[in-house]
């Protein structure tokens, strides 16, 4: 008996330290490149589910007006009845007949077909639909190429708060450096009790600022994984840390007319637009004449053993001889088609807009980073001979505080700079249209 609860008091003493162990491991971050952020927002991204959906529609939608212009109908019908018929109801009254007939019971088996030879109102509304397919798709790739640029804009954000942590990082590290070399100083009596204090000021600024920057790259963390379609307890590391990417100027001459033959959005429009005239053509079509072939095949009779066969075949044609509506529906339809065409033209300088900003601040960011990598080096030497100075007793540590501010406001311009040349890239593949495979090809070196 006693053994037996010795082993349960060891099983539940393994249990628990096996449940400590566990809680005391922590779970390895998700290592996250940029590729693969888009990959997991287009999977999850509300927007992209949405576009799918209406493209599953449209391409019902399709088959619905294949089937009515193109396509036969076929149906079976069968029944058996018992009835008896009152003939003077009819009008039939004969001596010698009785009133009610009956009852009497027939069965009838029968298969009907109908195929529309020439509809032409039929045939361009499914054009039209085809054509509406068509716009719905682009409209699922401009949904997808937008998510593309907001999930890389978030993931650059992310990448300028991981510079920007390792840079507050770093002044810590030299504020702890200056503090130890005033104390040893003071300690040496080269140095005031000023100095000191000076120093640990700039300690504790830079650690606040440590601590401001860890913070907001969390924020902009759980901000990235919300969008991913993850939980935001999902711990991330970023696979890819800010960095400077050059990227050869393309010409706008031959930038704008490859936009506009890839941009799906202006797609769309033109798509649209066709389908538009298709239901114009349409309408014109109401007033043509409809032929069509009708027929039916079975069997007929009293009794089931005396069913006979019986068929018909016949062609029909249908004239509109009155519509007043299709001048109504004319009406509507220029107008549409007129708006769309407004809307197109306004796209297409929109998009020669978008593709002359990006190129200008693409160039111009390129010339910050250069600028602010030069006034990095500067600050950096500034910070060198002021510690040189400070440690060699010829001045105090204004100088070495005065040279930190300096090398962090360099190394924030710095950041921005990267980060205003990592965005234009971002706007100038989303302006050319196919803005996954363009981004995919401005992040690697030319």
């Amino acid at each position: 008996m006693k053994s037996g609860f010795r082993l349960i008091a060891l099983f539940g003493l393994a249990v628990l330290v096996a449940t400590a162990t566990a809680a005391g491991q922590q779970v390895a971050p998700y290592r996250l490149s940029l590729q693969d952020a888009i990959q997991k927002a287009l999977q999850a991204n509300l927007s992209v589910l949405v576009a799918g959906t209406r493209v599953e529609e449209a391409e019902g939608t399709r088959l619905r007006r294949l089937s009515a212009a193109l396509l036969p109908r076929v149906n079976a019908q069968s029944y058996a009845n018992v009835q008896n018929r009152d003939l003077r109801a009819f009008g039939i009254s004969v001596p010698g007949l009785p009133e009610v007939v009956g009852p009497f019971s027939n069965y009838d088996f029968r298969v009907y077909a109908q195929q529309n030879v020439v509809d032409l109102e039929s045939y361009r509304g499914f054009k039209a639909s085809e054509l509406a397919l068509d716009a719905g798709k682009m409209d699922e790739r401009d949904a997808r190429d937008l998510i593309v640029r907001a999930i890389a804009a978030l993931y650059l954000n992310a990448q300028s708060a991981a510079a920007r942590v390792d840079a507050a990082q770093s002044r810590v590290t030299d504020s702890s450096t200056l503090l130890k070399l005033a104390r040893d100083k003071h300690d040496a009596g080269t140095a005031t009790g000023v100095d000191v204090l000076r120093a640990q000021v700039q300690l504790a600024n830079d650690r606040q600022a440590l601590l401001i920057a860890r913070n907001q790259l969390q924020q902009s963390l759980l901000e990235l994984a919300r969008n991913l379609g993850m939980s935001p307890g999902t711990p991330l590391e970023l696979a890819e840390p800010l960095d400077f990417r050059p990227l050869r100027q393309p010409e706008i001459e031959t930038l704008a007319p490859a936009a506009l033959a890839a941009r799906a959005d202006y797609l769309s429009l033109a798509s649209q637009r066709q389908a538009l005239i298709e239901q114009q053509r349409a309408n014109r079509a109401r007033s043509y004449p409809k032929l069509s072939l009708n027929g039916n095949f079975g069997g007929i009779g009293r009794s089931i053993g005396g069913v006979q066969a019986t068929g018909l075949v016949q062609g029909q044609i249908d004239f509109t001889l009155f519509d007043r509506d299709r001048g109504g529906e004319a009406q509507e339809l220029a107008s549409r088609v007129k708006r769309i065409d407004d809307q197109i033209a306004d796209l297409g300088r929109g998009i020669e807009e978008e593709l002359r900003e990006a190129l200008l601040n693409l160039d111009s960011a390129a010339e910050q980073v250069m600028v602010a990598r030069e006034g990095q080096e500067l600050a950096r030497r500034e910070l060198e001979m002021a510690q040189d100075r400070f440690q060699s007793g010829t001045a105090n540590n204004v100088e070495v505080v005065t040279a930190q501010d300096e090398l962090a406001r360099a190394e924030e311009n710095y950041i921005l700079a990267v980060s205003s040349h990592a965005d234009a890239k971002f706007a100038l593949a989303r302006a050319m249209g196919g803005t996954e495979k363009n981004i995919a090809q401005f992040m690697v070196n030319p």
